[in-house]
């Protein structure tokens, strides 16, 4: 039995310590509750009573962080070219973290997902998890007649992709455990491309780094991005939001 309900929250802007101990604590609540019942499975006699009344819960988070720069249990110290003067002059902060991937920036005006999901309640193939969150960014982009796809051999959104003007509008780092995610996307909306300048963003150093404001020459209503990434990725996963 699946549950495709997926509960939807709006942290708001977050620092992003707290964000991350917040999915942690419902990544733990998700993972514990789904070991408890296979164990519970594993005990049970031949032909005993499932637990078919309790199901794993599923989270959609949407959220901004202040300034900062975090690094992927993939990634290298030295992209981030800022020692701790020069964070501090940007007033941002650093932190390694659990996710795959390389460094990334996140601040004001950037959307982020944070999908806290058991994978079992839709399909466990962690690539088709990244293709489809991708799929969501590029439909929501065309929505606002951009085209955009997938650079070969990375994950994330861009645009131009085919050609030297490649560049990149949302990046993508996710975690996995016992088929729970966490950690997500972020989609650079009205964010300061100027932050970028100060890393080598996701190990990528040839390759430009964009956002829906430049694209389209004009600061665009978050909040309405929001509801359109949202309403795609429930399309794409077969999720029936609650909010």
């Amino acid at each position: 039995m699946k549950n495709k309900k997926v509960v939807f929250q709006d942290w708001g802007l977050i620092d992003y310590k707290e964000a991350w101990d917040r999915q942690e604590t419902l990544f733990g609540q998700t993972v514990r509750l789904k070991t408890e019942l296979r164990n519970r499975q594993l005990a049970a006699p031949a032909g005993g009573e499932a637990d078919e009344d309790i199901l794993t819960p599923n989270y959609l988070v949407f959220c901004q962080h202040p300034h900062v720069y975090t690094l992927g249990k993939s990634g290298k110290p030295e992209h981030l070219l800022l020692d701790e003067a020069g964070l501090k002059e940007k007033e941002a902060v650093y932190y390694p973290i659990n996710r795959g991937g390389d460094i990334t920036y996140h601040g004001p005006g950037q959307l982020v997902a944070y999908p806290i999901l058991d994978l079992d309640n839709f399909f466990t193939d962690i690539h088709l998890y990244l293709r489809t969150l991708e799929e969501a960014v590029i439909n929501t982009l065309a929505e606002y007649g951009i085209t955009a796809g997938r650079y070969p051999g990375y994950t994330g959104v861009w645009l131009d992709a085919d050609n030297e003007r490649a560049r990149k509008i949302c990046a993508m780092g996710v975690r996995c455990s016992r088929w729970v995610t966490m950690h997500g996307l972020a989609f650079n909306v009205n964010a300061n491309l100027d932050y970028f300048n100060s890393i080598v963003p996701c190990g990528i150093d040839d390759k430009d780094v964009t956002s829906l404001q430049r694209e389209l020459g004009r600061e665009v209503d978050l909040n309405e991005v929001k509801e359109i990434l949202k309403r795609h990725i429930s399309v794409l996963f077969g999720m029936e939001i609650v909010e």
